[in-house]
């Protein structure tokens, strides 16, 4: 690894921390609006990813955090296993979960997941974000409204919210298209830190305006500590009592996966990013994540993973270590403990707009032209993973994705098992070769069994195993059954293996060694 000491870069990485902090303070907030939890579980989880994941990591610019990807699943989390506390229980036990990843050397888990699969998954959840945004980017009261009709529901939308939300997304919008390419002053800060910003000076300058103000209950709500011990007082604790409930361990099972996942694959994009190729040891990093996520449930934060916005973000700034991730962490401290009265200033409906720019990121239509053009056995998978988040769950999307995957890898093999073609046909007899593959297995049985069932009497036909290094029991039953009829059917068999060629073996288990076939009558 190309090491830098922390203390020899402090000149580059603070003014990193820094642009990392004004991005990671709305995220925070917005991840914990978008999940359905206590805005300062935000807050906190963005702390924890910061100085604890941080420290512990073997990532030199990385930076962990709340994440969009796990929004999905905290929502419906919460609401089914009866409060926030149940859910805390899970986050340390996922956390457990994923340092017993780390420690069984499980950092390979990623590549056993189709891209297609991965793709769907972050596609899903970053619809599932914008369409959980809807209410709070309008300001819609959805209690007020409940019993309403659809034209009176545009009774209960609030105009101020509107407005600030439209022109905090037009500020997003301008910002990523054409500001950010304009000057090297518009990387450092940011657009959601801007946006934020204006939605503060909204809500100030209207807030004796009858119509264009914004309602207390559409603000960000962090409780304001008055001293250290009611500061302290903030924090949750998980619920132990619930640690025998199958549903808190599927959970905390789910979070753990998704979390590893979301994790490895930031990783992987953030090594291909980093100027000095650093390679992130993978089982370390899920024990570090994993310590962060029992001590984010231990104290009442959300899940915490490497997320690719703050660490690309990192990067365009100049980080260079370690040290980057740490101070933004204690940036975010120091703003909790600061400035509360501020952040209760801003309007939920400019965090809506910054999840809306988080879920089209996600969720690109780009994205759905690229993998459609990569052909079906792509597109089927990530489609399938996409429509079984929307309408079902997470995980049983990607299940179903995973499982529409398999098939089509199994596909795949049937079509890939052996290689046939026509030697000669002069003189009325036809000559025909067939290359098994490498590894033909059970699952090619259909494929071998139609193709011979097919070649045509008076054949010659040679068999060539040279390359084949397994060949399942199955494949060996069909072709000894094959010669039975081949000499009914004057067909010739030539079999070319490694140890020899035979001409019409007795029988092919013999030839490979094998016990001959059970007679079972």
């Amino acid at each position: 690894m190309n090491y830098l000491s922390p203390f020899k870069n402090l000149k580059s990485d603070i003014p990193a921390s820094i642009v990392v902090f004004f991005v990671a303070l709305p995220l925070c907030l917005g991840i914990a609006l978008a999940s359905g939890a206590p805005l300062f579980s935000g807050l906190i989880a963005g702390i924890i990813g910061g100085i604890i994941v941080g420290a512990l990591s073997g990532s030199a610019i990385g930076v962990s955090g709340p994440a969009a990807g796990l929004a999905a699943i905290v929502l419906v989390a919460i609401s089914t296993l009866g409060g926030f506390e149940n859910f805390l229980l899970a986050v340390v036990l996922g956390g457990v979960i994923q340092v017993a990843f780390g420690i069984l050397k499980a950092g390979v888990i990623g590549y056993y997941f189709p891209s297609s699969v991965i793709k769907g998954m972050l596609t899903g959840i970053g619809i599932i974000i914008v369409i959980k945004q809807i209410p709070y980017f309008f300001g819609y009261d959805k209690t007020l409204a409940a019993n309403a009709s659809f034209t009176e529901m545009f009774n209960y939308i609030s105009p101020g919210a509107t407005l600030v939300a439209c022109v905090g997304l037009a500020i997003l919008i301008i910002w990523n298209v054409w500001l950010s390419k304009l000057h090297k002053v518009f990387q450092i800060v940011q657009g959601p830190l801007v946006a934020v910003s204006a939605g503060i000076i909204y809500y100030i300058m209207t807030k004796d305006n009858s119509t264009w103000s914004i309602d207390q209950s559409m603000l960000v709500s962090v409780p304001t500590p008055e001293s250290l011990s009611s500061f302290l007082g903030q924090f949750s604790s998980p619920n132990f009592d619930q640690i025998t409930n199958p549903q808190i361990w599927i959970t905390a099972f789910t979070i753990a996966l998704v979390a590893s996942l979301e994790t490895l694959l930031c990783v992987e994009a953030t090594d291909k990013l980093d100027p000095r190729k650093r390679v992130t040891p993978t089982n370390r990093e899920l024990i570090a994540q994993g310590s962060g996520n029992i001590i984010s449930g231990l104290i009442g934060g959300l899940p915490i993973t490497q997320v690719i916005v703050r660490s690309s973000a990192n990067i365009q700034s100049g980080g260079r270590t370690k040290a980057s991730a740490i101070i933004h962490g204690f940036l975010l401290l120091i703003s909790v403990l600061i400035i509360p009265t501020l952040l209760n200033k801003i309007p939920l409906a400019v965090l809506a707009a910054v999840l809306f720019i988080v879920g089209y990121k996600l969720a690109k239509p780009a994205l759905f032209v690229t993998i459609y053009k990569q052909g079906w056995k792509q597109f089927v998978p990530f489609i399938v993973t996409v429509l079984g988040i929307i309408f079902t769950d997470l995980l049983i999307g990607i299940g179903l994705g995973l499982a529409v995957g398999i098939i089509v890898v199994l596909f795949k093999s049937y079509q890939n098992s052996h290689f046939l073609h026509i030697e000669d046909k002069s003189n009325g007899a036809q000559k025909l070769k067939m290359t098994l593959a490498e590894e033909v297995t059970f699952i090619n049985k259909g494929a071998i069994l139609n193709e011979l069932e097919h070649i045509a009497a008076d054949t010659k036909l040679e068999i060539d195993v040279r390359k084949t290094r397994f060949l399942d029991y199955d494949i060996i039953e069909i072709l000894d059954d094959f010669s039975l009829k081949a000499k009914n059917r004057n067909i010739n068999i030539t079999l070319i293996s490694e140890r020899g060629t035979v001409n019409n073996p007795e029988s092919f288990s013999d030839f490979f060694k094998l016990r001959p076939k059970l007679n079972i009558n």
